[in-house]
């Protein structure tokens, strides 16, 4: 057995997160998930400085996740046909020198600008992470793989805000400054992943009519609804409107109200981690169907609450299917996706997730209108287990 053998099945035999090339996917992905949550704790503080109508705070999360929605089909075209790190090494820098000028812009209108581009530079980042996974784990190793990326995104989103908060105590513009760590990523991304770039050379025209017949597959276009829904009762129930019932009913300040959604961001990472041994038990289509159980279950816990610190119970559960529910439908997509499709298939999925994220707060504010606080999470109840039996329809033989 020659040395390079030696050394691939060494690389076979160590834990996924022990290899230089998962650890930059990692990085890759908290780059992915640090433009929103980070910098929002200090919109307050920027709405003063700069004059700015507090309702108009949203344009700049909107200018940001809009490039995602529209560009990322063509950002999997691109990546399926001249290779991953073309688009993400550049992607990267964009990210960090759009973000990090944020910081130095007293203007509304050229921060938002600049949140345009930065949005642009992060479109491509979390679709192309999860594409990398599917090209160098296979089995196993991928769900693996998928459930640890699962927990360190977690660990950003329950982390950036805190960092954000602490920075912008010292100035507004100082969480924008977090986006300069992208640039030496990319240079890592440049020099050390190792990927097998796959590059379809076909012509465009019949790559394009090819990844439309893969994309209409059932099964996909379940995995894209589960997507979809699993944004919709996070963003509409969660993200919204939990904050609210907390306020509303317990009467509890902003930290506690902080301390109860970070309990969602540990229950994901931890059982995400686990992803790996549960993907030996059991089908990923199982542990989707298991999540959505788990969705329902949380959501008509909710409006039964009487303590503040229960509310940790249904939190927890919720976690745990984000935890088992996501990284499933991502590394489902892995393996029914033909490999010189793979980017385009995963970047049409985030396009859903992104429908998820803009409709989840709408379609649960029509059942606030209806009534009130509580109809909320029963909405959301239904809404889970309609997705249940859509999701079991879809991805039956």
């Amino acid at each position: 057995m020659s040395s390079s053998e030696e050394q691939e099945q060494f690389e076979d035999l160590k834990p996924v997160y022990q290899e230089l090339n998962f650890q930059i996917i990692c990085i890759v992905t908290m780059i992915a998930v640090i433009g929103v949550s980070s910098v929002t704790p200090a919109f307050p503080y920027l709405a003063k400085s700069l004059n700015i109508n507090p309702k108009n705070l949203g344009l700049l999360i909107t200018v940001f996740t809009l490039p995602a929605l529209i560009l990322g089909p063509v950002i999997g075209v691109l990546a399926d046909r001249w290779g991953r790190k073309i688009i993400i090494t550049p992607s990267l820098f964009l990210f960090g020198i759009a973000g990090t000028a944020c910081a130095f812009a007293r203007d509304f209108n050229l921060l938002l600008f600049l949140r345009l581009l930065q949005g642009i530079g992060a479109a491509s980042l979390l679709s192309l992470s999860i594409t990398l996974i599917g090209d160098l784990y296979k089995g196993d190793r991928r769900a693996a793989a998928m459930g640890y990326n699962a927990s360190f995104s977690s660990v950003g989103t329950a982390s950036y805000p805190l960092i954000g908060g602490a920075l912008a105590t010292l100035g507004w513009y100082y969480p924008f400054m977090l986006p300069v760590i992208a640039i030496p990523v990319g240079l890592l991304v440049l020099f050390a992943l190792k990927n097998p770039e796959s590059k379809n050379q076909r012509n465009l025209q019949e790559y394009l009519s090819n990844a439309g017949i893969i994309i209409k597959n059932r099964q996909l276009f379940g995995l894209f609804i589960a997507s979809a829904s699993n944004f919709v009762l996070l963003y509409g129930a969660y993200v919204t409107y939990l904050p609210q019932l907390i306020s509303d009913t317990f009467k509890e300040p902003p930290a506690t109200i902080g301390l109860i959604l970070s309990s969602v961001s540990v229950a994901i990472t931890i059982t995400s981690s686990q992803l790996g041994r549960l993907a030996r038990r059991y089908q990923p289509t199982n542990l989707i169907k298991a999540s959505y159980i788990l969705y329902a279950l949380a959501m008509v816990i909710v409006p039964f609450v009487s303590s503040i610190w229960l509310l940790l119970i249904p939190t927890t559960i919720f976690g745990i299917g984000l935890g088992i529910g996501f990284p499933s439908i991502q590394t489902l997509l892995a393996e029914l996706a033909p490999k010189e499709y793979l980017a385009t298939v995963v970047s049409v999925n985030g396009t859903f997730l992104g429908l998820g994220q803009t409709l989840g707060p709408l379609l649960m504010g029509v059942a606030f209108g209806f009534g009130g606080i509580n109809s909320v999470f029963f909405a959301a109840v239904g809404f889970a287990i309609l997705i249940f039996f859509l999701f079991k329809y879809l991805t039956c033989e």
